[in-house]
């Protein structure tokens, strides 16, 4: 047997020297066994152990690249970069706090490392601690101004502070230093999108989608830039293309996006759990089996990026202060911007318990959950912007919901069940979703009956509507606009002269998109008619000026339905087969209008001709909903807030059971609807 090969310093340094070489030639194959070779003769020697993890790293070996580079800061604690590259693998890790530490440890040793700063700032960012993140990335780019990716990273931050136009600047200079950096502008693009800037965002996505048409994400990104503005260029070709990558597992497009896209309920799920695997992965969290702590009181969580002057706000307040303190203990988790508003206040008083968290890890969250022993805790935002998904992914409580914010599933192993009723999701459904589904007996949209009209109503000259005119309203968000409907609400306009089409407006490119759209289809321009945005309760007040309510699909009206009727609007709705697709439907059945509720797009547009035309039958429905209004289960916030609570009061009983999530029905409480 041979003996140990023997080496002077010299000739380590000179092996190291070969495996440098190798490194900075880009043979990285040949630079790993040349490291290797030099830490068989000397296992601890620093230098081969942080360029051979740096390797490791490059080639996404993340173990042994943070193996590696944990053994080289050991052996050496005074080399920074050293100490910054293993913090930018613990990154990669999701081993935050760790490698928020390492980068530390790097800065204390050289505080003008500007890389170190930057990335501490991505560290922090990923923690939440946005203010801090921004602070750390200013400055590395205080050091390096001229870095393309430090302004990026910037912008990703201001993004999450809601700091949007500082964003754009921030992507701005990152493209005047490297034009082709496409991750700044893809960002840039959802920034812009985001502030309705639509024209800019979609030109930087399109430019990001001929570069790099398999980048996540972006497809749908540009296609929902799009709709939002009613763009419709491509959009038969575009939607079919998504359709196509989803169905081959391709993360395209999120699932929010994607609901304005097709109403296909399996085509749903399948993009909800691509998504969910990229974005909110089953972390090494606790088994909900094993947290079963017996409380004179259930504990609820609600959490969500939305508790201020929001639609999901005026739905849920009036459940959350009517809530049962004798058998609930109600917390709110608010994981969003910090709001002044009215509603804000009203929130904080309304939970018994009220947490900004906003700042907060969602490692943090869920831990912070879980040490008050959380019972419930329902997710409010799903797959919208601003959700915190990784806080139940680390399973912040034995039962986990997915709850109004996002209508359809979240494809996820580790959300437990659904609330929807049987409209919205109907028999055979349910097939279609990962969650087990709960069953309310009259609707799954909470209302508030308290919620204010403004005592003051408009007059149709003060809104700039026709006196005499018969006024179609829809005021549903542009994005749910498709031509399919756009073309029956033309063919409506020519059939009742005189009439208009009444929208929100208060962007350019809306309004000019769609007046173009108008034209082409040989009506009048001028017969469109733009709304302002108005505070709530004056945008409900304005409402009754309109004669009819035109929902669209295949995403519905969800909160604007409820407003329009609550406000005495009707609405025409047509369902389809997903869950948004169903919504006001699900809300005319449950304030006993179901003829307003069409079986088909050809019935849809029959009956807007007969409402149109017959102002005795319109009347008619009108006075029904002012009758129903206060007496039918949609409006009726206490009787929802009971069924809502039986239904938590079932699923906590089924978990101290020992027993898995499963569907069930809640019983009526209380007398039938009339």
């Amino acid at each position: 047997m041979s003996e140990p090969r023997q080496l002077t310093v010299a000739g380590v340094r000179a092996m190291l020297g070969r495996a440098i070489a190798l490194h900075q030639a880009g043979d990285l194959a040949a630079a790993e066994r040349a490291y290797r070779d030099v830490l068989a003769v000397v296992p601890g020697f620093f230098q081969a152990l942080h360029w051979l993890g740096v390797i490791m790293a490059m080639q996404g070996r993340l173990d042994e690249a943070a193996d590696l580079l944990g053994q080289a800061v050991a052996a050496d604690g005074t080399t920074a970069q050293a100490a910054s590259d293993y913090a930018n693998v613990l990154l990669l890790q999701r081993r935050l706090d760790e490698a928020l530490a390492s980068h530390d440890r790097a800065l204390a040793l050289d505080a003008n490392l500007a890389q170190a700063w930057s990335n501490r700032g991505i560290v922090l960012q990923d923690l939440h601690r946005y203010e801090e993140a921004l602070a750390s990335q200013d400055r590395g780019l205080a050091l390096q101004p001229v870095s393309a990716g430090f302004h990026n990273n910037r912008g990703a931050t201001l993004i999450a502070l809601g700091r949007l136009d500082e964003a754009v600047d921030s992507y701005t200079q990152a493209l005047a230093i490297q034009p082709d950096l496409f991750e700044a502008l893809d960002n840039r693009g959802g920034a812009l999108s985001r502030l309705g800037r639509y024209p800019e965002a979609i030109a930087d996505l399109e430019r990001v989608l001929a570069r790099q048409p398999d980048k996540p994400g972006v497809r749908g990104q540009l296609l929902h830039a799009r709709l939002y503005c009613c763009d419709w260029t491509n959009l038969a070709d575009e939607s079919a293309t998504i359709v196509a990558a989803v169905r081959a597992g391709k993360p395209v497009v999120t699932p929010f996006a994607f609901i304005a896209i097709t109403d296909a309920p399996g085509d749903q799920l399948q993009c909800a759990q691509t998504w969910a695997r990229r974005e909110a992965p089953l972390l090494d969290a606790p088994s909900p089996a094993g947290m079963d702590p017996r409380h004179d009181r259930i504990r609820v969580a609600y959490l969500s990026s939305n508790f201020c002057d929001h639609a999901l706000a005026f739905l849920l307040v009036g459940v959350f202060e009517g809530h049962d303190r004798a058998r609930f203990e109600i917390t709110g988790i608010a994981i969003g911007p910090t709001a002044a508003d009215a509603m804000r206040l009203r929130l904080e008083s309304a939970f018994e318990h009220f947490i900004d968290a906003k700042a907060m890890s969602n490692a943090a969250i869920a831990a912070m959950m879980r040490d008050r022993q959380i019972d419930i805790a329902i997710a409010l935002d799903g797959w919208t912007t601003g959700d915190r998904v990784g806080v139940l992914a680390a399973r912040a409580a034995p039962i986990q919901i997915n709850y109004l914010g996002f209508p359809g599933t979240m494809g996820t192993a580790f959300i437990d069940y659904i609330i929807a009723d049987r409209f919205v999701i109907p028999a055979g459904a349910e097939v279609h979703f990962s969650e087990a589904v709960v069953y309310l007996p009259d609707t799954f949209q909470a209302n508030d009956a308290t919620r204010a009209i403004a005592a003051r109503k408009p007059t149709r000259a003060e809104a700039g509507l026709p006196a005499q005119a018969f006024v179609y309203c829809t005021f549903n968000s542009q994005y749910k606009i498709t031509p399919r409907m756009f073309d029956i609400w033309m063919r409506l306009l020519r059939q009742r002269e005189g009439s208009v089409l009444w929208l929100l407006g208060g962007n350019a490119a809306i309004e000019g998109n769609l007046q173009r759209e108008v034209r082409a289809r040989g009506v009048d321009p001028a017969r469109l008619i733009f709304a302002p945005r108005l505070r709530y309760a004056e945008h409900l007040a304005r409402y009754p000026l309109a004669d009819l309510f035109l929902d669209t699909l295949p995403f519905n009206a969800g909160t604007t339905a409820s407003d329009a009727l609550w406000a005495g609007l009707p609405v025409l709705t047509c369902p389809g087969a997903a869950f948004a697709a169903r919504m006001a439907g699900s809300v005319l059945q449950a304030l006993g209008l179901p003829e307003l509720v069409a079986p088909s797009l050809a019935a849809y547009e029959t009956m807007a001709v007969a409402l149109a035309a017959d102002a005795t039958l319109l009347a008619g429905i009108r006075r029904k909903l002012a009758d129903h209004r206060d007496r039918f289960p949609a409006f009726d916030t206490d009787r929802f807030r009971r069924h809502l609570e039986a239904a938590y009061v079932a699923m906590w009983e089924r978990h101290q059971c020992g027993e898995t999530p499963a569907g069930f029905a809640v019983h009526q409480i209380g007398p039938a609807p009339p």
